[in-house]
């Protein structure tokens, strides 16, 4: 019998500074995209010291949303349509970029240093498909309680995005994906098939899971076949994400902080930022240069 798990991956913490640890698990070399997500960044714990918050500058993102999910503490989003919208755990930040957007991200702190938040949460894009890498920027902001709660067994998912077993999220999305937040209880199994075409992964937050005879500890990404089924065994009380979907038939490319279909656009975007032809982000000066290649 084969396996249902194509690839784990564990990725390496690196410190951006501050103690602000961030684990990059996609893209990975081995894999790019789990269905159409491209980017996956879980970011602290890291206590928000007074005086020295996260704040990461004004820059730009082409042909992809973003999707910001906090365990812990609060990110205050501005962008260059006007938005400016703390957000808070169990809540959901959608960003499209489509055809351009720049955005900030602040996480500050003025109190005693014995009472200094934590931030913890995860941090992803979503490549949009072919027809939808050009729309117009969008942005949208999502209370817990409108998300929708599902029961399966002894397992809680909150539906943070797509459709899952019936259940739609008000979230807008642009293809045919799901993203969940889930706390399952020790010695519980969870089990879903996947569609045609589809794909799935489960990253672990807090606990222990076994899939088939492995066993999985917080932070490790394991991969699903495609259209095979995600099964896993909670070996203690524990929490991840589920997230996944259909397959673009054509791949992406990526550079920095935009994703296309086309090198060609990825190109365009690079020079316009550097000429300063993005829109401005809101009640911001500062910004990101951008890279060497």
């Amino acid at each position: 019998m084969s396996s249902i798990v194509e690839l784990a991956i564990t990725p390496k913490s690196k410190d951006l500074g501050d103690n602000f640890v961030i684990r990059r698990s996609l893209p990975d070399a081995r894999k790019k995209m789990v269905g159409p997500f491209i980017f996956w960044d879980h970011m602290g714990p890291v206590k928000i010291k007074p005086g020295k918050g996260m704040f990461v500058r004004s820059h730009p993102h082409i042909g992809l949303a973003t999707i910001t999910y906090l365990f812990s503490g609060q990110i205050l989003h501005r962008d260059s349509l006007g938005n400016e919208q703390y957000i808070k755990p169990g809540e959901v930040n959608w960003m499209t970029a489509g055809s351009g957007i720049t955005h900030s991200e602040r996480s500050e702190y003025e109190g005693d240093e014995e009472n200094a938040p934590t931030l913890e949460g995860i941090q992803l894009w979503l490549a949009l498909p072919k027809e939808s890498e050009e729309v117009d920027a969008s942005f949208s902001h999502h209370k817990e309680i409108d998300l929708p709660l599902i029961e399966k067994g002894r397992s809680q998912l909150r539906l943070v995005a797509g459709e899952f077993l019936d259940k739609k999220s008000p979230v807008p999305v642009y293809s045919s994906l799901f993203y969940l937040n889930g706390k399952t209880s020790s010695g519980d199994t969870l089990t879903y098939k996947l569609q045609d075409n589809h794909e799935a992964a489960v990253y672990l937050i807090k606990g222990k899971i076994k899939v088939e005879t492995e066993t999985y500890n917080p932070g490790q990404l394991v991969i699903f076949k495609k259209e095979s089924k995600v099964e896993f065994k909670a070996c203690e009380d524990c929490e991840y994400m589920i997230f996944g979907g259909e397959i673009f038939p054509e791949g992406r490319n990526i550079f920095w902080n935009f994703v296309s279909s086309s090198k060609e656009r990825i190109e365009k975007a690079k020079n316009d930022w550097r000429q300063g032809k993005f829109a401005k982000t809101i009640n911001e000066t500062a910004f990101i240069p951008l890279p060497e290649e």
